[in-house]
């Protein structure tokens, strides 16, 4: 059943998302991992717990990327920032009202990035975050011209029903569809930048990728470069996508999950900005024509293996009430 056909989850959504702070990761070495987003990548590691690792970009964010040990690849979390203390109470409540099972209730987050937070679980397991009152840091200007990631720009997420996750994030969760490519793919936003999240119709849930954001197309440029001197080179890249207008120039990390550099996000003016649906065209995909089509290995990498997540949780509940309990099921 299409999005738009779909019964409607919520009235209004429990929250307004003001922007994506940072993403969990469970990896088999995270130190390897945390050594290649330190060293090769550009990232900062600002803490570390054993074989824990929290590392940051130059924005205004405590840490974009939190490293943890897993036996296999998967998502630990996505973090979105909200506006106050009050405004995270007032989620919870909203939250238990419609049955979205808490894996944690609003209080002081444990984590090296402190807050007030809570933390959820949406329809295929993955672990949402809801904060504010993080520790502050300062913005820090690049050195120069060196390349260095701002912020974490977006994640892709594979998900079994595109349409059910779609309505999830954004009834329940306030996001925005910006565009979809066709019924393969849906970009979804939480503030001008044209899409924070993306879902990718799959197989089995999954991460696809993550893409920090540079400075400038300077910078992204520059990032290549960098990358080739440590021997890697682009596995997709560089070109330009047209959903989002970015640039874009794919690799993979140690633990073989992708991460790219892009820059140049659209922005979105929420007064005029249209959705519409694109076609999945070659020409569609690279706007400049010189990335050529993705390689088997990168479209493998971007499959994944399947994530459990918090399924435990969300089979026990038995009267979760956007039937989460099928989508489990199913995969």
């Amino acid at each position: 059943m299409l999005y738009s056909q779909l019964p409607p989850l919520a009235e209004q959504p429990v929250c307004r998302m003001r922007s994506l702070r940072s993403v969990a990761l469970t990896v088999p070495d995270p130190q390897a991992s945390a050594d290649f987003y330190h060293e090769v990548w550009g990232l900062t590691t600002v803490d570390e717990d054993r074989d824990r690792f929290w590392l940051r970009a130059t924005g205004s964010e405590h840490h974009v990327l939190d490293l943890r040990a897993g036996d296999i690849n998967a998502l630990g979390g996505i973090s979105f920032a909200l506006g106050t203390p009050r405004e995270v109470d007032e989620a919870a409540i909203a939250l238990e009202r419609l049955g979205v099972p808490l894996l944690r209730a609003p209080g002081l987050l444990d984590d090296a990035g402190g807050g007030y937070g809570l933390q959820l679980v949406d329809p295929e397991g993955r672990v949402v975050e809801l904060s504010a009152d993080t520790f502050a840091v300062a913005e820090q200007e690049p050195a120069g011209r060196r390349a260095i990631p701002r912020k974490i720009a977006h994640v892709v997420l594979n998900t079994t029903d595109i349409e059910r996750t779609a309505q999830f994030y954004t009834q329940i969760l306030g996001m925005r569809i910006s565009d979809w490519s066709e019924r393969q793919m849906t970009f979804l936003r939480c503030n001008s930048d044209h899409h924070v999240i993306a879902l990718n119709q799959a197989a089995w849930p999954s991460i696809n990728h993550i893409a920090y954001e540079m400075t400038s197309i300077d910078h992204f440029m520059r990032g290549i470069g960098s990358l080739k001197t440590h021997g890697i080179a682009p596995q997709w890249g560089p070109g330009r996508h047209g959903p989002g207008d970015n640039t874009f120039s794919y690799f993979t990390d140690p633990a073989g999950l992708v991460c790219e550099y892009t820059s140049e996000v659209a922005q979105v003016d929420e007064d005029a900005w249209l959705c519409r649906t694109w076609r999945r065209t070659p020409e569609l995909s690279d706007q400049w024509g010189t990335a050529g089509p993705p390689t088997t290995t990168i479209r493998t990498a971007m499959a994944g293996v399947p994530d459990l997540g918090a399924r435990a949780l969300v089979t026990a509940n038995a009267d979760y009430f956007y039937g989460a309990t099928e989508l489990v099921a199913a995969s």
